[in-house]
């Protein structure tokens, strides 16, 4: 692989002219610095005065920042000399943080920094009012263009920032940067999916927290910087610290209220927010199927309005009814093979009721009765290689495959998938799938199977992909549809997250949630009443429609309202089979925001006008133009791969911030900018940090290297 251009021989750098040495020097030797640091009007005027006593070259140039990387440590030596023998005047202080601050646009500057303690020279001056400004511009900056480690470390100061805005409660300034901050430096702490660790959730102090950014958000006169930072902040804590949050009902009612914005940046992140919030305090969904008590509902018989509903769709397509007769079908079959032991007619039989619903095959074994006892047991000595039913699947397929007719070797792989994921390992279930669209690409089956698994960018491909197949089943159709309801609005809700508008991950994102709501309401229309999915689908469309249409959204909910009704039945529909709804994440998403929508809109209603003033994103949402962006996303994308990983920035609600305009190069794989990035030695056009960002980046870089 081309190597940094380090093979060559380097060049020797310029010397910077010192007027230290290495030695400590005595405070005498700065009277004078000391004088014009006086005299000196404003903090640019002190900075500049600081810069040509340390003769430091000019920072606002990339030439200038290079020859600091090539004696950064007799530079950062120098400054140092001057911040310890004047550690008590806070003009001098004041102006060294400055100079980090401009060296901190440079990223790999800005790492050393960080390591030699700059956060510990950069707190002390927030509690000075002199310096607070200055301090609270260098912790925003370090903190917005600085890596997890940085922000982490800076969430640990959170209980000085939130101090000092507390004590300054009409200081609009100080907290715009207060609150930006502890928005970026928060949610690398504590907004990921492991637990944090203790310290940052204390530094953090939720409880206090929640009402201080609340207060700042709802005063007159607040940027807009001010108010996409305070909702960033406030959706960090809702994972790991749900309680607290769930005991704050304004910051749920602000959250809820954010979905009418005209914003479709706010929207998203109020709903991932609540999303999240519901997360670790939810139930798993329903997994597996009693058919006793399936038998018993009939038996009982159902409300004369669900037998409408049923009627009025075709009782004989209906779930309840698909998944009596094939579980009957089932036990037939199995019973007929214990007759004949003609294991490829069972198979046969298999494949049908595979594809008619889901759980079509219900587990069982061949009984006996015990002459001796009278106790009833399983028959293990009936000649058939396998005791309970759902063990036969293997031999099944595997007596297809001997028979080697063409056509069937479909069968034989879906009902070796089907056997895998009966027994929860979908990975192997994935992979039959995968072996099978090898052969047969339009078996839209495997494309289901695929679905489960955890990837979900090649989930949602194989749902879209599986959708266009020529022939399937009700059942299997209205699978693929809920699986990629599931899978887009997730994906949907994380890119936009994580991107800002106009980029491609943006416009995926809006094109993910479009998609998962067309498909949301292609299933509510379209699938059976009593489908055990029904309930899911429906969490999703109600939450999409909100957060899609935002302020058209009539605030009674009344165009909801035939989708709410619907839900109803179908948890009547749910406990009538035995299973009491489960209190899943959409689930309790879904009723906090339609308990608390209408009082929410009416309560924050001035505040969300505020977020309307200057949008981040203005243009109105195609579906022309989104479902061309989705086939764009489908057509990049390979099935046996996964996305490849990306670097991206965490994304913000303002441009960057930079205390320094110098041009920068980017590093060509996780984008940091530096003077002192490293030229492949193939192209010559490719920088890079270090080696590491080299190799990471060479599978995409080597063909145009070697072009």
């Amino acid at each position: 692989m081309p190597g940094p251009r380090g093979k060559t021989k380097p060049k020797k750098p310029k010397p910077i002219v010192n007027v230290h040495s290495v030695a400590r020097v005595p405070s005498d030797e700065f009277i004078g610095l000391v004088d014009d640091i006086e005299g000196a009007d404003g903090w640019n005027t002190r900075v500049k005065v600081l810069c040509e006593f340390l003769q430091l070259p000019d920072l606002s140039r990339r030439s200038g920042l290079k020859r600091v990387h090539a004696n950064f440590n007799e530079v950062y030596h120098n400054i140092d000399d001057v911040y310890v023998a004047n550690i008590r005047n806070e003009k001098i202080t004041g102006a060294i943080v400055g100079i980090y601050t401009k060296m901190c646009a440079d990223a790999i500057l800005r790492d050393k920094l960080f390591q030699k303690g700059l956060v510990s020279k950069i707190t002390p001056l927030i509690e000075i009012p002199s310096t607070r400004y200055l301090a609270l511009r260098a912790l925003t900056t370090v903190t917005h263009h600085g890596g997890v480690d940085i922000r982490k470390e800076i969430s640990l100061e959170s209980p000085s920032l939130l101090k000092v805005i507390q004590e300054n409660p009409d200081d609009l300034r100080a907290a715009e940067m207060a609150i930006s901050t502890m928005a970026h430096a928060i949610g690398a702490a504590i907004n990921q999916e492991d637990p944090p660790t203790s310290k940052y959730i204390k530094a953090a102090n939720i409880k206090v927290l929640i009402p201080v950014v609340i207060d700042f958000m709802r005063k007159p006169g607040v940027t807009i910087q001010l108010l996409h930072h305070g909702l960033e902040l406030l959706t960090h804590p809702v994972l790991h610290c749900w309680s607290e949050c769930k005991a704050d009902a304004p910051l749920q009612n602000l959250l809820v209220a954010c979905l009418r914005s005209a914003d479709l940046t706010v929207r998203v992140s109020a709903l991932g927010g609540l999303l999240r919030l519901e997360a670790l305090s939810s139930e798993e969904d329903q997994r597996h199927f009693d058919p006793r008590k399936l038998i018993a509902a009939i038996e009982r018989r159902f409300p004369d309005h669900l037998v409408d509903i049923l009627t009025d769709y075709g009782s004989m397509r209906c779930d309840t009814f698909l998944t009596m007769t094939s579980t009957a079908d089932n036990q037939k079959a199995m019973m007929k093979c214990a007759q004949d032991k003609d294991l490829y007619s069972l198979g046969l039989k298999l494949a049908e009721l595979i594809t008619r619903t889901e759980f079509s095959i219900a587990e069982g074994g061949f009984q006996m009765q015990d002459p001796r006892t009278g106790q009833i047991e399983l028959n293990r000595d009936i000649g058939l290689p396998f005791i309970m039913w759902s063990d036969a699947l293997p031999h099944c397929a595997r007596a297809i495959r001997e028979k080697g007719r063409p056509g069937e070797e479909d069968l034989a792989d879906m009902i070796t998938a089907k056997f895998f994921i009966i027994r929860s390992r979908i990975p192997d279930a994935i992979e039959a799938a995968k072996r099978g669209l090898q052969r047969n690409p339009k078996f839209a089956y495997f494309y289901y199977v695929i679905t489960l698994g955890k990837d979900h960018c090649e989930g949602l491909r194989s749902a879209k992909k599986g959708l266009k197949c020529p022939k399937m089943t009700p059942f299997v159709r209205f699978g693929l549809l809920h699986r990629a309801v599931e899978l887009a609005g997730n994906l949907g809700v994380c890119r936009i997250q994580e991107s800002s508008p106009g980029d491609r991950k943006y416009d995926e994102g809006v094109a993910f949630l479009m998609s998962a709501m067309e498909d949301a309401k292609a299933y509510a229309t379209e699938a059976p009443p009593d489908a055990r999915h029904m309930k899911n689908v429906l969490y999703w469309y109600i939450c999409l429609t909100l957060t899609i249409k935002g302020p058209e959204t009539p605030a009674d909910l009344q165009e909801l309202q035939v989708a709410l009704k619907k839900l109803e039945y179908a948890d009547e529909f749910s406990i009538l089979l035995g299973t009491v709804p489960p209190k899943t994440q959409l689930r309790l998403t879904q009723q906090n925001i339609v308990k608390r929508y209408p009082t929410a809109v009416q309560e924050w209603k001035d505040l969300i006008a505020r977020f309307d003033e200057v949008m981040m994103d203005e243009r109105p949402i195609s579906l022309e133009k989104a479902e061309d962006d989705l086939a764009a996303w489908l057509d990049d994308l390979h099935l046996d791969q996964g996305e490849e990983g990306e670097h991206h920035p965490q994304r913000c609600s303002h441009p960057r911030v930079s205390p320094n305009t110098v041009a920068l190069y980017r590093c060509s794989w996780c984008g940091n900018p530096s003077a002192a990035l490293r030229k492949c030695s193939g192209c010559e056009k490719a920088r890079y940090c270090d080696g590491g960002c080299q190799k990471s980046h060479w599978s995409e870089h080597k063909a145009a290297c070697r072009s």
